[in-house]
């Protein structure tokens, strides 16, 4: 191996280095502060599990957890099924003001969720559906089906069409070659969509802040957002339950992470 080839591969390892160590900070800090307890950390010596205890004596982090993993799978459901058939549609079905409706869905991605926020709160709200579950999931449904659908397009859209015509002409009907085939090869793009949507969502607060206000139906991130509206902040204990609240989407992405990378190289590359 030539010098300049060693030095560039010492250059590129001494650069990914920097980064590891970037990214894992954070959760270095959160693991060693969370074990201590507050006289502790303000202290800056000792280790103890109070702050575990006292997370866990102060919120229902067990029932809150469900709370975000019930809105949060139900809200991806809802972007997989509505994504994945308006880009079937929009990639291989003709219809009058296709062009046109695709634009449109584009356009929702550019309008900022603040500006949409209230409206949507009076709408949730005069169908009765605040502090509900389905308030919640149609929200977030609709915030991520427009960059879904824009992703289920492209990728459709790398399917051959001749593939599609020869289902077609083997008896099988639109829907079944949607089912039987397109869903099939959409797999990388599947994936990609919900482990995407699902960080996004799981780690949300300002749509679970405004609509999910009760205690009953709080998911995790609004819990400990409410543990900081006391005169003291327990910092050990918010780094405790940040902990808890990443830890699912960390898990999520690297379970899934070879098909992450599939659908953004491949089959978002077509």
């Amino acid at each position: 191996m030539s010098t300049g080839r060693r030095l560039k591969r010492s250059v590129v390892f001494a650069i990914l280095c920097v980064v590891v160590v970037v990214m894992l900070f954070p959760f270095v800090f959160m693991t060693l502060t969370s074990l201590r307890s507050y006289d502790q950390y303000l202290l800056g010596s000792g280790y103890s599990l109070d702050s575990w205890q006292a997370l866990f004596d102060t919120l229902p982090v067990v029932q809150q957890l469900v709370n975000s993993s019930i809105v949060t799978c139900s809200a991806v459901a809802l972007i997989l099924f509505v994504s994945t058939t308006a880009g079937y549609a929009f990639a291989k079905l003709r219809f009058p003001g296709s062009p046109l409706v695709f634009i449109l869905i584009l356009a929702g991605m550019m309008i900022p969720v603040q500006s949409i926020l209230i409206p949507e709160f009076v709408n949730v709200a005069q169908a009765g559906l605040i502090n509900q579950y389905p308030g919640a999931i149609l929200v977030y449904a609709a915030l991520g089906a427009p960059f879904a659908t824009y992703l289920m397009t492209t990728y459709f859209r790398g399917v051959p069409t001749e593939l599609v015509e020869a289902s077609l002409m083997d008896g099988a009907s639109y829907w079944q070659v949607f089912v039987r085939v397109m869903i099939p090869l959409a797999i990388p793009a599947l994936v990609t969509v919900a482990v995407l949507q699902f960080i996004q969502i799981w780690g949300d607060l300002l749509i679970g802040l405004l609509f999910l206000q009760t205690p009953e139906v709080r998911t995790i991130t609004v819990g400990l957002a409410t543990l900081q509206s006391s005169r003291i902040i327990p910092v050990p204990m918010l780094m405790a339950g940040s902990l808890v609240s990443a830890m699912p989407a960390v898990v999520v992405y690297l379970f899934f992470q070879r098909q992450l990378i599939t659908g953004l190289t491949m089959g978002m590359g077509k």
